[in-house]
């Protein structure tokens, strides 16, 4: 079963420094309809603008996975690192027992990403902090694993996620290890077994479907969440 979430239902917020769609639950935005998916809570798409961010706050017990789309974010936290996560980027924070962090765009022009939250299968551990880039190549490319598998961002839940990347007429299949998957659309048009057509920002929860078909109708960008 596939239950499209379309991108204009989203929950929306905008200040005057930035624009946010809510795809579950979060912050002031409630729906006890979509409180997430599995082990997945949390998907924004966060539009930053120049010389503004998230000032240090503090996280628990939570794996929160950046995906930047444009620009890069300045990412300062209490475990002593300071660095820059850069467009096409990912980054992997393992909250544990607890983070302090703050998020700025210090550049020029606006900074767009995806912040997702997954629950941990193991609670009170050492927080962690992961950052890659991966080739970009046009395929489905395994980004986050329980087990790092093929150099992929290790993250504390029996999870896996992949980048979808596919020219224009590309097909893809995959096996899902998980009982439950979400698609996560970034960007293009992309055909979903056949039966479903996702755009910018849709996104869609599958249920009882072992095997997914892709077919990009245009080139197409998404993340594939296979979860427990």
């Amino acid at each position: 079963m596939i239950t499209v979430r379309r991108s204009e239902e989203r929950g929306h917020a905008a200040t005057g420094w930035l624009d946010t769609r809510h795809t579950f639950s979060f912050a002031s935005y409630q729906d006890p309809q979509h409180m997430g998916v599995s082990v997945l809570r949390v998907i924004n798409q966060d539009i930053v603008a120049p010389g503004t961010g998230f000032a240090p706050h503090r996280h628990d017990n939570m794996e929160i996975l950046t995906h930047v789309l444009r620009g890069a974010v300045s990412h300062r936290d209490s475990m002593g690192n300071e660095v820059k996560v850069e467009a096409g980027e990912f980054q992997l924070m393992s909250a544990g027992t607890g983070v302090t962090h703050s998020e700025y765009n210090r550049g020029s022009e606006e900074l767009e990403l995806l912040q997702i939250w997954l629950y941990p299968n193991a609670h009170n551990t050492e927080p962690g902090y992961q950052q890659k880039r991966f080739p970009d190549v046009e395929t489905l490319q395994l980004v986050v694993s329980p087990d790092g598998a093929n150099d992929s961002l290790r993250i504390r839940q029996k999870a896996r996620i992949w980048r979808g990347h596919l020219a224009a007429g590309q097909h893809a299949e995959h096996r899902l290890e998980g009982k439950t998957a979400w698609v996560q659309m970034i960007r293009g048009s992309l055909g979903l077994d056949a039966t479903t057509t996702l755009h910018d920002g849709d996104g869609a929860a599958i249920h009882a479907e072992p095997v997914l078909t892709f077919h990009a109708q245009a080139e197409s960008e998404f993340l594939l969440f296979d979860l427990p």
